[in-house]
């Protein structure tokens, strides 16, 4: 077995759509960056390629790469999934924290469980996303910027 840590932030943009865990939430504002900015499943993915050491998302997706311009990360997560497998591992479990003041994530978790399970083919009771705040502290907290972490747990097939 072996353990992974990913952690992603981007400053929060007017006009913007908010996708988080591959998931569009109704908002006047969204994450700013070079693909979709989806900040969960960018620490997601980094998690999963430091378990395997694979390395980090901006080696394998790199900002200075037209082809990433605008991507989903949902897209990206299938690519490192298959690269995790073709090391020889599998998803044991994930946990994805998202941090901000707002949108308010709660009554999107189910989904965005759903669709990260079913990008990298895993049972929804094997994807935790769960969001707290900073108590109005920090970049989060004053709403210019979100956060997210995201812990994983790769097994070796046998």
């Amino acid at each position: 077995m072996r353990i992974g840590y990913g952690y992603d932030v981007h400053r929060l943009k007017p006009g913007r759509k908010c996708v988080l865990c591959g998931v569009e939430i109704p908002c006047d504002f969204g994450p700013d960056g070079n693909s979709d900015a989806d900040v969960p499943v960018h620490a997601l993915m980094d998690a999963l390629l430091g378990a395997a050491a694979l390395g980090d998302i901006g080696k394998l997706f790199p900002d200075t790469d037209e082809k990433w311009k605008n991507a989903n990360s949902i897209d990206m997560l299938k690519i490192v999934y298959s690269l995790v497998k073709s090391k020889g591992y599998f998803l044991g479990n994930a946990d994805i924290t998202i941090i901000t003041e707002k949108p308010r994530i709660s009554p999107y978790v189910e989904c965005m469980r759903s669709v990260i399970a079913g990008a990298i083919g895993v049972d929804c009771l094997d994807i935790s996303v769960k969001a707290t705040t900073e108590e109005k502290l920090g970049f989060t907290g004053d709403g210019t910027g979100i956060a997210s972490t995201a812990v994983v747990l790769i097994c070796k097939n046998t």
